[in-house]
């Protein structure tokens, strides 16, 4: 039986209205599923469901709207399936427009934030350490866990927003300190500070970690001294969470977790634990790859999960670099960000450079909910660890994996180019 506050059992009986109701009784049922005793309250939330086309979506929303429901904490919405400013220029059907529109306004009447970003933690609102949170969306739950040091479980699509309503969420799971320890240790051995200088090869780590870990919380030493972008931490931990279950990681010296080994492991010895070395990540790296050297490449994405400012930064930096004039007259050139961080770039100058280039900028949505893609795309080029893993089913196409650089590469060329290793 799990206990309830009076607050907790108002909403479940109806007097606060139906959509409370609804979604306490949804939260209490989730809490017996669980296994847990009682319910913690949430400071906020994010929402991964917006994104979902379907009949069922829209109508759970509007059920949730009509009833007068109302989040009770600051609850930020991820990607919506189309760019809401730009979606008839990008050529998504007016059909496909027209029922995401619905169950966007469908969650803004329910008062959420429209961030529209699977990367909040670079946006508005970002948690802070210690913070009960409920978010979906499997980079945005490891990104606050483990590099902010928030709480929050790996919400499914529908629960978040029955957490946003009620403000409660089952008291299980990384909301609860003893589950936080790190239970599998891996030891890097042999790797120098420029084998990590960019996010793809964190992007090959965290795939390689995923598949190592599992639904297990793993924390690493043995890095070589440096001091990780806030974009390396987000490539790794969306590959992890892609490639694994991994909701939080540790990595010591650098997590708010893991001053040290034996702290992320809260005094106790890991259930397992493996050493890695610059083989094994040579082997990661080249996994995410099923194209080969030379094909011709159709479509280039960047931002899975959107873009930052700084990447913006770098994607302009590796342009200039190139001394290219454009895109390959073959190539589609994808660069997704939230409209935070695009009109960021706008300001800061960077956006003309990449129009001129001939980079198609979409916002507010995602490769694979969006039909933004070439149709008769064969094979992609990616720097993203996350876009790799899903794309061949998602997309039905083959991926070549590999540097932002070599993305533009790419891009210019219309060809896969060498596999630019960094072990």
């Amino acid at each position: 039986m799990v206990r309830l506050e009076r607050s907790d059992r108002a909403m479940l009986d109806g007097s606060r209205g139906e959509a409370a109701r609804f979604a306490m009784s949804v939260i209490v049922r989730m809490a017996e599923a669980v296994g847990a005793d009682e319910l913690v309250s949430v400071e906020q939330a994010h929402i991964d469901a917006c994104a979902l086309m379907s009949q069922s979506s829209l109508d759970l929303v509007n059920h949730l709207a009509m009833h007068e429901g109302r989040v009770s904490v600051p609850t930020t919405l991820s990607m919506v399936s189309l760019d809401l400013e730009n979606w008839e220029a990008l050529g998504v059907p007016c059909e496909f427009a027209q029922v995401s529109t619905q169950i966007a306004n469908a969650y803004l009447k329910l008062g959420c934030i429209p961030a529209w970003t699977c990367a909040p933690y670079q946006g508005y609102l970002t948690p802070r350490f210690g913070q009960q949170i409920a978010w979906g969306e499997s980079n945005a739950v490891v990104y606050a866990n483990s590099v902010l040091g928030a709480r929050t479980n790996r919400y499914a699509d529908y629960l978040d927003i029955c957490a946003a309503i009620t403000g409660r969420a089952p008291f299980s799971g990384l909301h609860c300190l003893e589950n936080r320890r790190a239970t599998f240790h891996l030891h890097l051995e042999e790797t120098t500070p420029a084998d990590w200088a960019t996010p793809a090869a964190w992007a090959a780590f965290g795939s390689l970690v995923g598949s190592l870990v599992g639904e297990n919380v793993p924390v690493i030493d043995g890095l070589p001294p440096m001091r990780p972008s806030n974009d390396m931490f987000k490539a790794f931990g969306a590959a992890a969470a892609s490639a694994g279950s991994v909701g939080l990681f540790h990595i010591a010296g650098l997590t708010p977790e893991a001053p040290d080994l034996p702290s992320a492991c809260q005094g106790q010895d890991p259930l397992e634990s493996c050493r890695v070395g610059p083989r094994q990540l040579r082997d990661a790296w080249d996994e995410l790859s099923d194209s080969v050297e030379g094909e011709s490449i159709g479509v280039v994405i960047l931002g899975c999960p959107h873009l930052s400012y700084a990447e913006f930064e770098a994607l302009v930096e590796a342009i200039r670099d190139s001394g290219a004039s454009g895109v390959h007259e073959n190539v589609q050139f994808l660069a997704f960000a939230s409209a935070t961080s695009i009109e960021l770039a706008r300001r800061g100058g960077l956006l003309n450079p990449l129009q001129q280039f001939g980079v198609t900028l979409v916002r507010d949505t995602c490769p694979f909910h969006s039909p933004v893609v070439a149709h008769d795309a064969q094979a992609i080029m990616t720097n993203s660890g996350k876009c790799a893993y899903y794309a061949p089913g998602e997309l039905d196409v083959r991926v070549h994996f590999g540097s932002l650089r070599s993305c533009v590469s790419a891009a210019v060329t219309g060809k896969a180019p060498g596999r630019s290793n960094p072990w």
